[in-house]
């Protein structure tokens, strides 16, 4: 086993931190370095995955530093990767979930991994799902997953998670009418927070509107009975964090239990490879400088109307396909 793995495997952060930088690199020598490293691993530990998706200022990081501290209050190890929005001049984010997390990020029994989310959409790092096999390689129990914020193509933070979590704030019909019917029918639970003080009596309508919704759903096979579910909490006063996690550990074990987990799994897996077929054929297409500059021509072709997007697309695989 090479020192990098031996370090991840002894639950070392700096090499879990290091790790992550090299699944995140684009260079070709380390993305080679990287698929090693993974294989090396292997896939014996599996932590529990929790997407957490939310409105702006919902206070996502408040309630995921909240649930974090209770978690290791508890005797778990938690990993957090924070995905935050990118620059569109450089690429690069803030960063600034640490600072917000300023409690958590001491804790001995977490880590914090904020990344950018940079041209990925879905609310996710292109690969996020790759840092969530480290950390389960690093032992750590329970992995969190902050997406960069509400809307539909968020849905995709449920394609490597077993439970997605949809927070919201007190609001009355116009947040209900806001959140669209995809994220909310990929939703396993959705906790309206900030249900203390003053918000407290809308929150609990709040939770009330939303309960209503989701009973309008179609029943999904992955779901026990009363799944999904809406729930008051307040990262601000802890209360319903322990109804909260005690609702997403027994949908967890009901999964276990029912082979909904291993199932889903494995679609995920056929989803993202999927997905990384595509993106392996897009940068083979532009790394070849023949390819790469007959994709600039069927650009400017598609832009002038000469020619519609489809016929580039088959035109511009044609090498590939045919060998030549």
């Amino acid at each position: 086993m090479t020192p990098l793995a031996r370090a991840l495997r002894d639950g070392d952060r700096r090499a879990l931190a290091r790790a992550i930088t090299l699944v995140e690199s684009g260079r070709s020598d380390h993305r080679e370095a990287a698929q090693a490293l993974l294989a090396e691993l292997g896939t014996e530990k599996q932590a529990l995955r929790i997407a957490l998706s939310g409105t702006p200022g919902v206070g996502k990081s408040t309630f995921i530093e909240a649930l974090g501290l209770h978690l290791t209050s508890l005797g778990n190890r938690v990993a957090v990767l924070a995905v935050d929005p990118s620059s569109a001049r450089s690429g690069g984010s803030i960063l600034g979930d640490k600072t917000r997390m300023e409690q958590l990020s001491r804790d001995p029994r977490a880590f914090i991994r904020p990344s950018p989310s940079q041209s990925q959409l879905g609310g996710v790092a292109r690969r996020t799902r790759e840092a969530i096999a480290l950390c389960e390689a690093a032992g750590f129990d329970v992995v969190l997953i902050e997406t960069v914020g509400v809307g539909q193509s968020e849905t995709i933070a449920a394609q490597m998670s077993d439970v997605f979590a949809l927070l919201l704030a007190p609001a009355g019909g116009d947040e209900l009418q806001g959140v669209k019917r995809g994220i909310m029918e990929m939703a396993d639970i959705i906790l309206v927070n900030k249900a203390d003080g003053d918000l407290r009596a809308q929150a609990i309508r709040t939770q009330a509107d939303y309960a209503g919704a989701l009973r309008l759903l179609r029943k999904r096979p992955q779901d026990p009975e009363g799944f999904p579910k809406a729930l008051c909490v307040s990262a601000a006063t802890g209360d319903g964090l322990t109804e909260a996690w005690s609702e997403i550990t027994d949908l967890a074990r009901w999964r276990r239990e029912n082979g909904i987990w291993e199932a889903t799994r494995a679609r995920q897996a056929e989803y993202w490879f999927a997905e990384e077929l595509k993106a392996e054929m897009m940068a083979l297409l532009t790394r070849d400088p023949v390819l790469a500059e007959r994709l600039d021509e069927l650009r400017a072709q598609v832009a002038q109307g000469d020619l519609s997007p489809g016929a580039a697309a088959r035109e511009a695989l044609a090498p590939l396909l045919t060998g030549q």
